[in-house]
């Protein structure tokens, strides 16, 4: 019996939502739009969505305003910023702004030079944090929340405090005083080397040695995420790699790595992009004007210099359009990259 109940009572249903939705078709017309338009659960609905839009619009004009403001003034001439008639439309359209800081300020020089340090950089600060992230995340030893302990101070210890140190290690860059010992220590007699120390200021290597060393701008937030997400990883890939023969660095390139991509893209996207505008390090370690970074082009071109009524906006635009045309390369990558990016945030735990 309750098998027949159970086949009928499809049928019964069934027949009950026709016989509804027949009588609903034979309501006039008024009834039905009264119905399905004047019932509260419709105009709940309608002013939850009315709230949503104006918050979003509201939310993405005070965000976008800004932009659209500096885009706009990039191309105006220098009379429309007296003109009270202009406020977002350009009456005179020039590219003078532009034209002046690529041909004056030597743009793309500063584009070719931060963008070797930025990729170089960003790329040995992604293994090298891969590196440690995986070790305290898969292997347990003596003095591993130490050492994770650190990491996390390089996150918390402004790096203001750190900048009359690293400028001195690397100005006279000794290695355990091994250069001292050779060529003018003890056996300074033997001439084996011709200094006493180096000097890596004004050249690339500083930044590279602190991101070989996992001390890089910003390496312990990297390291954070990393662990989180290797963490995550199921230890049975591992031992099953173990089993079959497989060391523990072959383990990490050939199984752990390739699970990795979108992470490791997220932690090379915030590292090219932070030393990419990064004036802290690049002031300190580049004392002289001979290598031209992407900081450095923030300046008023020569033949845009002019003393007039509206002479600070005009000043301003042009260093907004500075600004513009540094992080146009990083919008450029993001609009490619943006969901490994997006993967690589869900991936690490942080979200929240």
């Amino acid at each position: 019996m309750d098998a027949q109940n159970m086949q009928k009572a499809p049928a019964v249903m069934k027949e009950s939502k026709n016989k509804i939705k027949v009588d609903f078709e034979r309501t006039p017309l008024k009834e039905r739009l009264m119905a399905k338009f004047g019932s509260l659960f419709f105009v709940q609905k309608v002013v939850w969505f009315i709230f949503r839009l104006v918050l979003l619009v509201g939310i993405s004009y005070v965000i976008l305003f800004p932009f659209f403001s500096k885009i706009s003034g990039s191309f105006m001439a220098p009379e429309d910023f007296v003109d009270v008639t202009v406020r977002l439309i350009p009456k005179h359209f020039t590219l003078d702004i532009y034209k002046a800081i690529i041909n004056e300020l030597g743009y793309w020089e500063a584009f070719v030079n931060t963008l070797v340090l930025s990729v170089s950089t960003a790329l040995i600060q992604t293994f090298v944090c891969c590196v440690v992230a995986y070790g305290l995340a898969k292997f347990k030893f003596k003095g591993n929340n130490l050492v994770f302990l650190a990491v996390v101070l390089t996150m918390v210890v402004p790096h203001q405090t750190l900048q009359l140190s690293l400028f001195m290690q690397f100005r006279y860059f000794d290695i355990l005083g091994i250069f001292s010992l050779l060529g003018g220590g003890v056996i300074e007699s033997l001439k084996i080397l011709p200094f006493a120390e180096l000097n890596l200021t004004n050249t690339y290597w500083p930044m590279i040695i602190l991101s070989m060393c996992g001390l890089g701008f910003k390496n312990g937030l990297y390291i954070f995420m990393l662990r989180q997400f290797f963490r995550g990883v199921p230890d049975e890939l591992e031992e099953s790699a173990y089993i079959d023969g497989s060391g523990v660095f072959r383990t990490f390139i050939q199984i752990i790595l390739p699970l990795s991509v979108p992470m490791m893209i997220t932690v090379f996207l915030f590292a090219f992009s932070w030393q990419w505008t990064d004036d802290f390090y690049t002031t300190l370690f580049f004392t002289t004007t001979k290598t031209t970074l992407m900081p450095d082009i923030i300046d008023i071109p020569k033949s845009l210099e002019m003393n007039y009524a509206g002479q600070n906006l005009y000043y301003a635009a042009i260093r907004n359009t500075c600004g513009l045309m540094i992080i146009m390369p990083l919008i450029i990558m993001y609009l490619f990259c943006q969901r490994y990016l997006i993967q690589g945030i869900e991936r690490s735990g942080i979200t929240g």
